[in-house]
Protein backbone atom coordinates (compact mmCIF):
# COMPACT_ATOMS: atom_id res chain seq x y z
CA UNK A 1 0.00 0.00 0.00
CA UNK A 2 3.19 2.23 -0.26
CA UNK A 3 1.80 3.81 -3.84
CA UNK A 4 -1.08 5.24 -1.96
CA UNK A 5 -0.11 7.37 0.08
CA UNK A 6 2.51 10.68 -0.98
CA UNK A 7 5.82 10.37 0.42
CA UNK A 8 6.08 12.35 4.18
CA UNK A 9 9.54 13.09 4.28
CA UNK A 10 9.93 16.58 5.80
CA UNK A 11 13.33 17.43 4.29
CA UNK A 12 12.53 17.33 0.76
CA UNK A 13 13.40 20.31 -1.38
CA UNK A 14 11.38 22.94 0.91
CA UNK A 15 13.49 26.38 1.70
CA UNK A 16 15.06 25.82 5.18
CA UNK A 17 13.02 28.42 7.01
CA UNK A 18 9.53 26.38 5.84
CA UNK A 19 11.05 22.93 7.63
CA UNK A 20 9.93 22.02 11.16
CA UNK A 21 12.62 22.40 13.95
CA UNK A 22 13.68 18.93 14.42
CA UNK A 23 14.57 17.99 17.88
CA UNK A 24 16.85 15.29 19.44
CA UNK A 25 14.07 12.45 18.40
CA UNK A 26 12.69 14.02 15.09
CA UNK A 27 10.59 17.26 14.24
CA UNK A 28 9.07 19.14 16.54
CA UNK A 29 5.38 20.19 17.20
CA UNK A 30 4.63 17.79 13.60
CA UNK A 31 2.17 15.29 13.28
CA UNK A 32 3.32 11.66 13.20
CA UNK A 33 2.92 9.49 9.85
CA UNK A 34 0.25 7.20 11.89
CA UNK A 35 -1.54 10.88 12.69
CA UNK A 36 -1.50 11.94 8.53
CA UNK A 37 -2.67 8.46 7.24
CA UNK A 38 -5.29 8.46 9.51
CA UNK A 39 -6.23 12.08 8.54
CA UNK A 40 -6.70 11.33 4.80
CA UNK A 41 -8.89 7.94 5.81
CA UNK A 42 -10.97 9.95 8.57
CA UNK A 43 -11.63 13.29 6.42
CA UNK A 44 -13.25 11.25 3.57
CA UNK A 45 -15.74 8.99 5.00
CA UNK A 46 -16.53 12.35 7.57
CA UNK A 47 -17.14 14.18 4.47
CA UNK A 48 -19.35 11.24 3.13
CA UNK A 49 -21.70 11.25 6.22
CA UNK A 50 -21.64 14.69 6.07
CA UNK A 51 -22.98 14.50 2.27
CA UNK A 52 -25.57 11.80 3.20
CA UNK A 53 -26.99 13.75 6.24
CA UNK A 54 -28.04 16.83 4.05
CA UNK A 55 -29.01 14.85 1.83
CA UNK A 56 -31.56 13.42 4.10
CA UNK A 57 -32.24 16.69 5.36
CA UNK A 58 -33.54 18.07 1.89
CA UNK A 59 -35.51 14.58 1.49
CA UNK A 60 -37.33 15.38 4.06
CA UNK A 61 -37.70 19.31 4.19
CA UNK A 62 -38.72 18.66 0.12
CA UNK A 63 -41.67 16.10 1.60
CA UNK A 64 -42.82 18.51 4.52
CA UNK A 65 -43.10 21.52 1.66
CA UNK A 66 -44.62 19.48 -1.07
CA UNK A 67 -47.14 16.83 1.14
Amino acid sequence: MGFVFSDLKLDGDAPVRARPEVGEWGPMEVASTAAKKRGRLVVPLLFVVALVVLAVAVFFWFKVVHG
